[in-house]
């Protein structure tokens, strides 16, 4: 079971960036090109669609932007983490 919450952890952020990039503008609105959501997707994926809310729902990364990025950032900083951690047991 804590097999499959981890699978899903990492995929759920991978999936919602490809729905948003196929149906929408969101991401585009955000970074104005393909390169740093494309990066995000492998190596950040909830810290990218923390920043695309930011920018468009917060008009920029202050304010209540900077909260949703930086639980973003420790989110993603807390999966990769707990892989490692439990690597070395």
């Amino acid at each position: 079971m804590g097999c499959l919450l981890a699978i899903l952890g990492l995929i759920t952020p991978r999936f919602v960036i490809v729905i948003l990039v196929l149906f929408t503008d969101y991401l585009s609105r955000a970074y104005g090109g393909w390169l740093w959501p494309t990066l995000g997707f492998f190596f950040l994926p909830t810290t990218t669609l923390g920043y695309a809310i930011a920018q468009n729902a917060f008009n920029g990364v202050r304010g209540g932007g900077v909260v949703i990025v930086v639980i973003a950032v420790l989110i993603d900083l807390g999966l990769i983490g707990g892989g490692a951690r439990s690597r070395r047991r």
